[in-house]
């Protein structure tokens, strides 16, 4: 697999070990059971996979790339590149300056720009609108495109299903970046929609099936369907595609859905003609990373810290998951855990930042699950790790525990 040339502070003394145990014990990647790292008085039992996945990496480097090879130019990033705060602030503090904020609003004025300026396209992609923007300013973007390869492989089913008269579906969340860049590429090509969950997939059902009224499409998926739809013709071959960074069991259950829908109006001998198979469209790390977490599901544990940005969709999902079992504190890094009996972090079905007292028990050992999102780094995890036994005064025998964990899995 191929690696990336990141700065070391986002490398770990500890995580990276762990994942390196792990990995020379579970090449094909098939164990989905988690680490565990032993002390006296804790136990971390962490995901299997979890943190910097390849397209995350890729754009980190290509972005420390464009800082060093342009040192008299100014350079900037069409908005944060990845939803992780240090990231982005460690960009900004090297003199990068995001030109929108994650929801599209313009921070600095295209007409700012000029063709000897330095552009970066994040790793959620942008939009053709925006890149037509950029063609006519004269800058060009090619060279310091970040675009994860798996979401330019939705872009690319997208295409190839407008090419056989399909219409997409859209599985996502419609103000995320990287949804507004797949459906405009989608809608360049076919007719397309956003869709954010199995509620809505079932309302669109019944729409297609002529059990709630036409006039239902505008009202409920108002902004997010492309233009001039025929609800008669349109719905006639429908393929799904999705956010990268969703659940993939939603995006697997809304998929078998519309399988349903288009099954029950057209019969099963056809529904080959009229529903695409777009299963290779799902991102691998995304299925790790969840998959890595459900096996979490089966362990007992007094608390399940999952770490990264507030605007992470894919580790709000990770979250969603923790929580059907544990009492889960969802932290962007270290730095909110404040004291031995209070522990700050986003409460996302609020949307606010809340305070918790007592967080940690005094049993010993405290069972303590850690996952975090694709773009957290691994030096976060340690961080936490090490705040954790700062607070709880235990000295962590770093070698011990890894000696441990691996002649577990070397039995």
């Amino acid at each position: 697999m191929k690696t990336f040339d990141i700065p070391t502070y986002y490398r770990s003394p500890i995580i990276s070990r762990v994942k390196a145990i792990r990995t020379k014990q579970d090449k094909r990647k098939k164990d989905f059971s988690p680490s565990r790292l032993n002390f006296e008085g804790i136990n971390f039992i962490l995901a299997r996979h979890f943190g910097f996945c390849f397209g995350v990496e890729n754009a980190i480097e290509i972005s420390y790339r464009a800082i060093e090879e342009n040192p008299n130019k100014r350079i900037f990033l069409l908005s944060q590149m990845i939803h992780n705060p240090g990231v982005n602030g460690d960009l900004e503090a090297h003199g990068i300056n995001f030109l929108q904020d994650t929801k599209g609003n313009q921070l600095i004025p295209w007409t700012e720009l000029n063709a000897d300026d330095v552009v970066i396209i994040p790793a959620f992609g942008t939009t053709l609108e925006i890149e037509d923007r950029l063609k006519k300013i004269g800058v060009s973007t090619n060279k310091y495109d970040t675009t994860c390869p798996f979401v330019e492989r939705v872009w690319k089913k997208s295409e190839k299903l407008g090419a056989d008269n399909y219409t997409v579906i859209i599985h996502g969340k419609d103000q995320h970046e990287e949804t507004r860049a797949t459906f405009s590429h989608a809608q360049s090509n076919a007719k397309s929609i956003v869709i954010r969950d199995i509620e809505e997939a079932k309302i669109l059902g019944d729409i297609i099936l002529e059990k709630r009224p036409k006039e239902d499409f505008k009202i409920v998926f108002n902004g997010r369907y492309s233009e001039s739809f025929n609800l008669e013709e349109d719905f006639n071959r429908i393929g799904v595609v999705n956010q990268t960074t969703m659940l993939a069991s939603e995006t697997q259950e809304i998929s078998d859905f519309m399988a349903q829908i288009m099954e029950e109006k057209f019969g099963s001998d056809s529904l080959s003609e009229h529903f695409a198979n777009t299963r290779d469209t799902l991102c691998y790390a995304t299925n790790d990373n969840q998959s890595a977490t459900m096996a979490l599901l089966k362990e007992e544990a007094d608390i399940a810290l999952v770490i990264g940005g507030y605007n992470s969709s894919n580790t709000s999902h990770l979250v969603e998951l923790c929580e059907e079992k544990f009492q889960t504190y969802y932290i962007k890094d270290e730095t909110e855990l404040i004291s031995r009996d209070e522990i700050q972090h986003f409460d996302m079905h609020s949307n606010t930042i809340t305070r918790t007292s007592n967080f940690l028990t005094n049993k010993k050992p405290i069972n303590i699950i850690i996952t975090s999102g694709a773009s957290c780094p691994d030096a976060t995890v340690d961080r936490v790790i090490q705040r954790i036994a700062e607070l709880l005064d235990e000295e962590l025998n770093i070698e011990e525990a890894l000696t441990e964990l691996k002649s577990n899995f070397d039995a």
